[in-house]
């Protein structure tokens, strides 16, 4: 393909997408295949001479697209949302384009420089505290990762690394795997799975506490577990605050975690993956209170923030904690800047050393957007989860089960688990909507979340009928 017929196949692919997304809604939104549907409609080997494009887009509807689950549907309600906007489609295309590997500022500079000035701006939309902000002398910074899995990762083997450390200095004498053997990190019981593989690879000690009675963490129920801890001789280091949990979208009470942490010289990580967005809206800032206590805060601008998948945005206050516990510098990667403190090597604030060009789509969409449309998109979807809320109170043979704060809404029957698992399957099996479930205080929860860009109060109340007529279905049998 010379650039000719790439012009030319560019401009048919930006149509075809253009389609898909106008016309999304007219598809089922869960496909109806069986596990290894595909393997049979494609050959057992790579060809050995080239196809035509012609033919590869013919099978794109053929092959990929009868498996495709449509996320941006309007008709998709499950997980949290996974963001999509053209002008961060249009930084794609541009990031593919340079494709640059930017493991360090020599790499490519402008990667480098637009990252670090990306989430300053991020940060001060979200009014975080200035430890957090990079800026020109500032002692913290950010850095976009993969995933809040990621980020959680870095941040407890940042944690670790920081207490390690401070371990030896203390007792020289003591062996490496003792000192990791007496470490220890406490989760609560609504923390988001990956909070719990992240210690499985740390390789700590871990020890899960019971939230509330409204899902969240509360600070008495930290500080008997640090006492716990340290009377088996562990010494607590890391804790993993949650703002919008993924059941139920509850939220720690980090105003409460957060002295404790410091007192106790515990790292207090913030992982605010999908209310993280709601933040730069005014109205709900309150909400991440408490923060001036954290070590590190995150939050996915992929899911609610109009940037596509993926980019992950995480805070530091001190980034010499984050670079101590990854700064590998063999010759093939070192350049002349490295050391003049004028300069960021990303591939210190992570665990890849390769990364790509991600802060070209932040950039598209916040010019493109701007901080008032952003709210307003963040606004609207709150506004079409109390829609939904309204309609679920006024059916008396339902009931609401966590606080609805944002965009989420945990509602079910009234009675036991399996009806509530026999509604959700009726409703998943029609494909023309899509829920998934939670548990919450040992009952089976039908999650109710806002996701597509283009929902509307025409699909909310579309699900509703289709969830109440549902309802009436299993209700007669």
């Amino acid at each position: 393909m010379d650039t000719t017929e790439f012009r030319r196949r560019g401009k048919e692919m930006v149509d075809y997408i253009a389609d898909y997304m106008e016309n999304i809604e007219k598809r089922d939104v869960y496909p109806n295949v069986e596990p290894g549907y595909l393997r049979s409609l494609i050959p057992d080997e790579a060809p050995e001479d080239p196809e035509a494009y012609e033919e590869i887009v013919k099978d794109i509807e053929r092959v990929i697209m009868p498996g495709v689950t449509h996320w941006h549907s309007p008709n998709f309600f499950a997980y949290f949302p996974t963001a999509s906007s053209f002008p961060a489609m249009l930084a794609d295309m541009l990031s593919g384009a340079i494709g640059c590997i930017g493991f360090s500022w020599a790499a490519s500079p402008a990667c480098t420089e637009l990252e670090t000035v990306m989430l300053d701006w991020l940060g001060k939309m979200l009014k975080l505290p200035e430890e957090f902000l990079a800026g020109t002398m500032g002692q913290g910074g950010g850095v976009i990762q993969g995933t809040a899995s990621e980020a959680t990762l870095v941040a407890l083997l940042a944690a670790r690394s920081r207490t390690v450390k401070a371990i030896q200095a203390e007792t020289p004498e003591q062996a490496d795997a003792d000192r990791l053997d007496c470490v220890s990190f406490v989760w609560f019981s609504q923390a988001h799975s990956s909070v719990e593989r992240a210690g499985l690879i740390a390789g700590v000690k871990m020890k899960m506490i019971a939230s509330d009675d409204k899902f969240a963490a509360r600070g008495e129920a930290l500080r008997r577990a640090i006492e716990e801890d340290k009377a088996a001789g562990l010494i607590p280091f890391y804790l993993c605050a949650t703002l919008g949990t993924t059941p139920s979208c509850a939220f720690d009470h980090i105003s409460e975690l957060g002295p404790i942490c410091n007192s106790e010289n515990i790292w207090m990580h913030i992982d605010a993956a999908y209310a993280g967005s709601a933040f730069i809206c005014p109205e709900f800032r309150p909400l991440l209170n408490g923060v001036e206590f954290a070590d590190s805060f995150n939050f996915n601008p992929h899911k609610w923030l109009l940037v596509n998948f993926d980019c992950s945005a995480m805070w530091v206050k001190k980034r010499t904690d984050i670079i101590g516990a990854f700064k590998m510098d063999p010759l093939y990667l070192k350049h002349d800047h490295q050391e003049s403190g004028l300069v960021t090597d990303y591939r210190h604030w992570q665990i890849p050393l390769g990364r790509r060009f991600r802060s070209l789509k932040m950039w598209f969409v916040f010019r493109m957007y701007g901080l008032k449309g952003l709210q307003e998109y963040i606004r609207k979807h709150v506004s079409l989860a109390r829609e939904f809320e309204t309609l679920v109170r006024s059916d008396q043979r339902f009931e609401i089960s966590a606080d609805v704060v944002l965009g989420l809404v945990c509602f079910r029957l009234k009675g036991p688990n399996d009806l509530n698992e026999k509604l959700l399957k009726s409703i998943n099996d029609t494909r023309k909507i899509h829920l998934v479930p939670c548990q919450l205080s040992g009952k089976f929860v039908l999650r109710f979340a806002v996701c597509a860009r283009t929902t509307d109060s025409q699909h909310i109340q579309l699900a509703w009928k289709r969830i109440a007529s549902a309802a009436s279905l299993i209700l007669q049998q």
